[in-house]
């Protein structure tokens, strides 16, 4: 069972990408810099979409997110440099509801089943409490890109 904290954690973590999202001009949020293959936009949308694969998607459970944007922003995928307004909105949105809406579905037992799953990491999630806990490290790994990719913008 998940601790409290690790949900904590996980909504903290959220915060900081939505204040990233909505602080940081568009313009630097959608630029690729040299030697880069993505932005600080396609990494923050990419922990939504990524988020609901690995637990709602793997637990045989329909995304909360519509399927376009899991599509777009899927493992594999690269930005085009470009978005819209309202896209940014809705991913700007789905940062804190997609971490609540996560917490309260736990609390619920909304999880009851789960497709075990082996990561490009090599980690193999073999139920929804593994996949939060490496979802928090997908998201870490990609807070680090993030601040990378900010710093080349500086």
């Amino acid at each position: 069972m998940m601790t409290e904290n690790i949900f904590e954690i996980m909504l903290q973590n959220r915060k900081n990408l939505h204040a990233i999202l909505t602080k940081i001009p568009t313009e630097k949020l959608l630029e690729i810099p040299s030697g880069f293959n993505n932005n600080v936009y396609w990494n923050i949308a990419h922990t939504v979409a990524t988020q609901q694969v690995l637990i709602y998607k793997l637990s045989g459970l329909q995304m909360r997110i519509p399927k376009e944007l899991v599509a777009k922003f899927s493992k594999g995928t690269v930005p085009d440099g470009t978005a819209t307004d309202e896209e940014m909105m809705m991913v700007a949105d789905f940062l804190i509801s997609t971490a609540e809406w996560l917490i309260e579905d736990y609390d619920t037992a909304l999880f009851q089943t789960f497709n075990e799953y082996k990561t490009s990491a090599g980690v193999t999630l073999k139920n929804v409490d593994d996949a939060i806990v490496f979802n928090l490290l997908h998201e870490g790994l990609h807070l680090g890109q993030i601040n990378l990719l900010l710093k080349q913008l500086a």
